[in-house]
């Protein structure tokens, strides 16, 4: 999960792409979702009838999975814009594009696409690794090309693409703190063995290490020999079926045993890092863009009346405590 904004510092960066004479500028590739609103994509080409769009789509990894009626791709949402002849003067300019209009001229033409409140976050699966191509997720796609017919092929020597981000921020008002608790009641024993796990907040960023305080009151005979706690990521692939798929991020021992009739108060803290998991397949990240890294996926937000069918693949995290016991 992102931080809050007050709490981030986006690198601001210009990226260029030349396809003959064929120019975007961007000045970054994330784009951030801060639940009531999504940041514009806002650019400048350098070109002539030229056209831009904005494409969200999802991927299924796998090109020959046409074999069971699925395509290799669905789009989610897709958006064009005229760029030269301009047909829609942007009705206020960022500072990049401002300098970037009296840097290149004439020649070049701002513009802006909007992201609606229903698309999802860029998100995928990681593929191992000799599948790098074929991530199966969520990306969005800008691409700019001059045509003289819409309805002809686009010639990659006459267009220019990239890929960029969605990513969301953290809502910034934190939950109540995640607490759980259970009772075993064991075969000929007449007391229990209690657990109770609590976590010191309900949002952790990445990178943040997770403190995970466990309780043990083991009123029984028997001996707790290991106390376990584990993250686990929980990806759901719902677009176009309901696979599930769970994965260990990270994992944490105690030395202590709790002995009969005694009690343990311990804090095991464990920590989801992307590097410790870089052969796990089918791990879902915060998109990859190309020559970047990137991180553990963050755990979706579903906004109010938004359909989560269209989400793609939805993301969640869960701390799991494993107790075990002497026979």
């Amino acid at each position: 999960m992102l931080p809050p904004p007050k709490d981030i510092t986006i690198r601001s960066s210009t990226v260029v792409i030349f396809s003959l004479q064929l120019t975007i500028y961007l000045g970054k590739r994330d784009f951030i979702d801060n639940i009531g609103n999504v940041e514009p994509v806002g650019k400048f080409t350098k070109c002539t009838s030229l056209y831009v769009t904005l494409t969200c789509a999802f991927r299924y990894g796998q090109e020959d999975i046409d074999v069971i009626g699925l395509t290799f791709r669905r789009d989610l949402f897709f958006s064009r814009v005229q760029v030269y002849p301009p047909e829609n003067k942007p009705e206020s300019l960022s500072h990049l594009q401002e300098s970037l209009l009296k840097k290149l001229g004439k020649n070049a033409y701002p513009f802006f696409f909007t992201f609606p409140d229903y698309l999802p976050c860029s998100v995928c699966l990681q593929p191992s690794p000799r599948d790098v191509d074929k991530s199966c997720g969520v990306d969005f796609e800008v691409k700019a090309f001059s045509t003289e017919n819409l309805e002809e092929r686009i010639h990659k020597r006459n267009s220019a693409r990239l890929l960029i981000r969605k990513v969301q921020f953290a809502p910034e008002e934190p939950g109540p703190q995640p607490c759980a608790e259970t009772t075993w009641q064991f075969f000929m024993s007449n007391k229990p063995l209690h657990l109770k796990a609590c976590l010191s907040k309900e949002v952790y960023y990445h990178g943040e290490p997770i403190p995970v305080t466990v309780m043990v009151t083991n009123s029984t005979e028997k001996t707790v020999k290991k106390i376990k706690v584990q993250v686990e990521q929980v990806a759901n692939v719902v677009l176009y079926s309901s696979d599930f798929y769970t994965k260990v991020v990270a994992a944490e021992e105690a030395p202590e045993k709790v002995q009969p009739n005694s009690s343990l108060t311990t804090t095991l803290t464990v920590l989801p890092l992307l590097a410790n998991n870089r052969q796990t397949r089918e791990i879902a990240l915060d998109g990859k863009l190309k020559d970047e890294d990137t991180n553990l996926a963050s755990s979706t937000i579903i906004k109010d009346g938004i359909d989560k069918t269209v989400m793609g693949i939805l993301v969640s995290y869960k701390v799991r405590v494993k107790l075990t016991v002497s026979g």
